[in-house]
């Protein structure tokens, strides 16, 4: 344990030891024993993801638990964790009268207790750490290394500072006005930050070169399945809230890990049977001009396009969402974005920053609380869908709101921003150099 921190309310709960599902690949079906580390298939083949086969395979929440664990059955855990928060869905009525929508749902993923989302940092991104540190063994050797774009870094900040877990995160400046926690961070949480113009690119590039040092092991980013299984409790919690899937789902992506992540949860309960045969069409945006989802998709190929690193840089310095500035999307894996789009019957959009800034005021008068970029882009591309006839009146919708309610929180003192530990320049993010300072930590 690391030293120091007193245990409160976040504490672990044990659980059995055999793990109740197991890691399969999706491009040869090779079935993996889970040790919380295992991030890709060791067979020779083209890249896929592992996705979890779980034990139970009907969808059965535990009703004594209000939290995001109530679906540890279909999470990929070796344990789970007291005082975690979740997100909450709710039937929109102003805001579904102003889009011009019948059945229009928010899976609101943020700070909103009045609604009960309790997610602290007020970001969706909690939904991924909780589970990633979950899965871990109880007392994992070494620190875990994470790349973030900024969301990522506030969840993962508070929860491994909470669930005591060694952690070094790092993430570009564009992000770090996003890592906010209503605590302080625990002393075994180091944060790294990249001066400008350095970009999320970057700050993968370095986590990946710490994570072979051996006293770091990565997290994996979209490769956890984890990760994504976390993010896919917004569509468990909207079914349990809705009764019903969705027959359209629209969400922001920059990796798109949490769209995945939904369409894996929507496999399992197309699956169980009680349903429907239905999956939800997803309908995801991003944020012009910083579009490699939206350009690939585009060309009807699942081949990424490229796009050169100054170009990324200078196009993602332009839009109101640097979370989502992420060059090297999984779209052509196995398994990945272009897979889930094409399964799905779903569409890529995208919307320029006074379309979202237009849809952020909205959704504040409607709804009555702030909504971070991301989601405004989200909802400018359900209003653009709207708009243009592309979807029904009467049609199901569920609009993911990834963050919200730090506006709320910081006006009312109960969030406070990081202070990193180190800031590297760019120029000194080279291999040895950046490793040693970081080392030093």
């Amino acid at each position: 344990m690391p030293p120091g921190h007193p245990r409160g309310e976040h504490v672990l709960v044990p659980r059995p030891e055999a793990r109740h599902y197991a890691l399969r690949c999706r491009a040869c079906n090779r079935v993996i024993e889970d040790d919380g580390f295992v991030l890709g298939c060791p067979s020779p083949h083209e890249p896929a993801f592992l996705v979890a086969d779980y034990h139970n395979r009907r969808f059965q929440p535990d009703r004594s638990s209000a939290d995001l664990f109530r679906f540890h059955s279909w999470l990929p855990i070796g344990r789970r964790m007291a005082g975690v928060g979740s997100g909450a869905t709710y039937r929109s009525e102003r805001l579904a009268r102003a889009a011009g929508l019948d059945e229009l749902w928010i899976a609101f993923n943020g700070w909103w207790p009045e609604r009960g989302a309790t997610l602290a940092t007020g970001t969706f991104k909690e939904l991924e750490a909780w589970t990633v540190l979950a899965r871990l063994p109880q007392r994992p050797a070494g620190t875990l290394v994470i790349a973030s774009a900024g969301n990522t870094a506030a969840a993962f900040a508070r929860a491994c500072s909470l669930a005591e877990v060694a952690c070094l995160i790092i993430v570009p400046e564009s992000g770090l006005a996003q890592v906010l926690s209503p605590e302080e961070r625990a002393p075994w949480v180091k944060l790294v930050v990249l001066d400008h113009p350095a970009d999320y690119a970057d700050a993968i590039a370095l986590a990946g070169w710490l994570a072979e040092v051996e006293k770091y092991y990565p997290e994996g980013g979209v490769r956890n399945v984890a990760r994504r299984a976390g993010l896919g409790t917004v569509l468990l919690d909207a079914l349990d809230t809705m009764g019903r899937l969705p027959d359209y789902y629209f969400q922001a992506v920059g990796s798109g890990a949490g769209a995945i992540g939904v369409f894996e949860a929507a496999e399992r309960l197309v699956e169980d049977g009680g349903f429907g045969d239905q999956l939800p069409r997803l309908m995801l945006s991003q944020n012009h001009p910083f579009t490699p989802l939206y350009d690939s998709w585009r060309t009807g190929s699942r081949v990424l396009v490229r796009m050169d690193a100054e170009v990324a840089r200078r196009r993602a310095a332009q839009i109101l969402t640097p979370v989502l500035s992420n060059r090297q999307p999984p779209y052509a894996i196995l398994g990945g974005v272009y897979d889930a789009l094409h399964t799905s019957g779903g569409d890529m959009l995208a919307v320029d920053n006074a379309a979202a800034r237009q849809a952020r005021a909205l959704f504040e008068e409607h709804e009555g609380i702030d909504i971070d970029p991301a989601g405004a882009v989200a909802l400018a591309s359900l209003l653009q869908a709207a708009r243009d006839g592309r979807i029904a009146k009467g049609a199901t919708v569920l609009l993911n709101v990834t963050g919200g309610g730090r506006e709320r929180r910081l006006r009312e003192g109960s969030l406070r921003h990081a202070r990193p530990d180190v800031r590297i320049a760019r120029s000194e993010i080279r291999r040895s150099g950046a490793v040693e300072m970081v080392g030093a930590l």
